[in-house]
């Protein structure tokens, strides 16, 4: 059992790691207000920064394996992962560029929906009736959130689209978990997963921003201090801290905490920016984190 000093610590810890993968809306948004674009080619742009330097973090560490041998599926899987991870980098960062970063960062952080119902369809892991609450409770959240949006003024220039990305973000990480999974089942390391997942997924999106007349370089200072900004307190702060947790406390109550971020990344937002969400996009997202949690908690007890 963990102590009440090492609990107290976790806890800070956690608390700061959803903190940090907050920022990642508010830098994300900042970058498009500096360089004053949209869409999709700055969107790879932002994406590409992040993944490659998530990867360089990562690709120190990476150690061959002598014990467990590992299946060419699983470097398969790996390979795979990256450009799911890739896809959802893509639509989720655009997504901002669209719709309020309440509802953006609330729909995607639906993805333990999309996990347990690819989880049913491709592993024929059946839910337990609770998991399956929390998705119709989650889904009628969505719903709140997409009439809110549809009917907000400071919803963004087209918060229907962003919110399908933000949904093909969600659906798309959910991917890059299951395929994570199935290639630690083929005996690559958590380690080496991320690595080859995080470079694969870099290396993939390189070269698409030139396919829309975006540049790397040329832009204002402001801009790459916000990119550095998002892959330390985001990937390194935040995404750390959760690994961290987890050898202490329950993976599910992780999860759980991760659920924190679209609350986190709204109240920065609203101190940033001033953005305040339609009261039907609030109760919409209380609604679907209210799902994902009934949802998290009955795979727990799967």
């Amino acid at each position: 059992m963990v102590q009440n000093n090492k609990l107290s610590l976790v806890f800070l810890v956690l608390f700061f790691g959803v903190v940090g993968v907050s920022t990642a809306a508010i830098f994300i948004r900042l970058c498009l207000q500096v360089a004053d674009e949209s869409g999709l080619g700055f969107s790879l742009l932002i994406a590409t920064f992040r993944l490659t330097i998530a990867a360089l973090v990562l690709l120190p560490f990476v150690r061959i394996p002598s014990q467990f041998p590992v299946s060419k599926k699983g470097y398969i899987c790996a390979i795979v992962a990256g450009i799911t991870l890739s896809f959802h980098f893509a639509t989720w960062i655009t997504s901002l560029s669209f719709t309020s970063i309440a509802a953006s960062t609330t729909i995607v952080t639906s993805n333990p929906i999309w996990v347990t119902i690819l989880s049913w369809l491709w592993l024929k892991e059946k839910p337990k009736p609770l998991t399956i609450l929390g998705i119709a409770i989650a889904l009628i959240g969505g719903f709140f959130i997409a009439i809110g949006d549809a009917g907000s003024l400071s919803g963004g220039s087209n918060p229907l689209l962003g919110d399908g990305l933000a949904l093909l973000g969600a659906f798309s990480v959910s991917l890059y978990f299951l395929l994570g999974k199935q290639a630690q089942n083929e005996g690559l390391s958590i380690g080496n997963y991320s690595a080859i997942a995080y470079t694969t997924a870099a290396l993939f999106l390189m070269p698409l921003p030139f396919l829309f007349g975006i540049n790397y370089w040329g832009y204002p200072s402001e801009i790459y201090l916000y990119l550095l900004g998002m892959a330390f307190f985001s990937q390194v702060l935040g995404h750390t801290s959760f690994n961290w947790a987890m050898r202490f406390i329950s993976p599910t109550f992780v999860t759980l905490a991760i659920l924190f971020e679209p609350v986190s990344a709204s109240i920065l937002g609203f101190f940033v920016f001033g953005e305040v969400p339609s009261v039907l996009v609030l109760i919409g997202a209380i609604i679907l984190l209210l799902g994902s949690s009934i949802a998290i908690w009955g795979g727990q007890k799967n």
